[in-house]
């Protein structure tokens, strides 16, 4: 099984050093970027953002959340992630700040699809080391390589 994302990024959707008091606000940074990646309403991608957060957090513990939404016009599931300069407060379980954010967009009708890269997002970013790698990394170029490595290559 890869653990290679690439198939979900692009380089224009990797962030890093974003400086975001609260969750709204960087929801409103994360929904303009997408906005202008996939042509669509800002406004409306940060309202899905924050209402699927007001179901639970999406903090899922050791500094990373990944809020996830479904959303009319999405032509294709997209992810954003960010570093951030400053960690925030996400209501995560384990109540710790977040500071690596993993955004995912996907179709209305992308059910199964979206479980599934969800499932495969949330598996990488549980990597401890991995996560850590990304805190370290010095650049955008550096933090996209990382993201787009596929760690079955290690065996060989």
């Amino acid at each position: 099984m890869t653990s290679d994302l690439s198939d979900l990024l692009s380089h224009d959707l990797i962030l890093v050093d974003v400086v975001a008091s609260s969750k709204k606000a960087l929801f409103q940074h994360i929904a303009a970027i997408c906005g202008g990646a996939l042509a669509l309403d800002p406004a409306t991608i940060a309202a899905a953002l924050a209402e699927r957060e007001r179901l639970g957090s999406t903090g899922f513990g050791g500094g990373v959340a990944i809020p996830h939404t479904r959303i009319a016009g999405v032509p294709r599931i997209a992810v954003l992630v960010a570093r951030l300069a400053k960690p925030i407060d996400f209501a995560a379980v384990d109540d710790a700040p977040v500071d690596i954010v993993v955004a995912m967009l996907s179709p209305l009708d992308a059910g199964a699809e979206h479980l599934k890269a969800l499932a495969r997002v949330s598996r990488r970013f549980r990597d401890r080391a991995f996560v850590d790698k990304l805190r370290g990394a010095g650049s955008r170029d550096a933090f996209y390589a990382l993201l787009t490595a596929d760690e079955a290559r290690e065996a060989s």
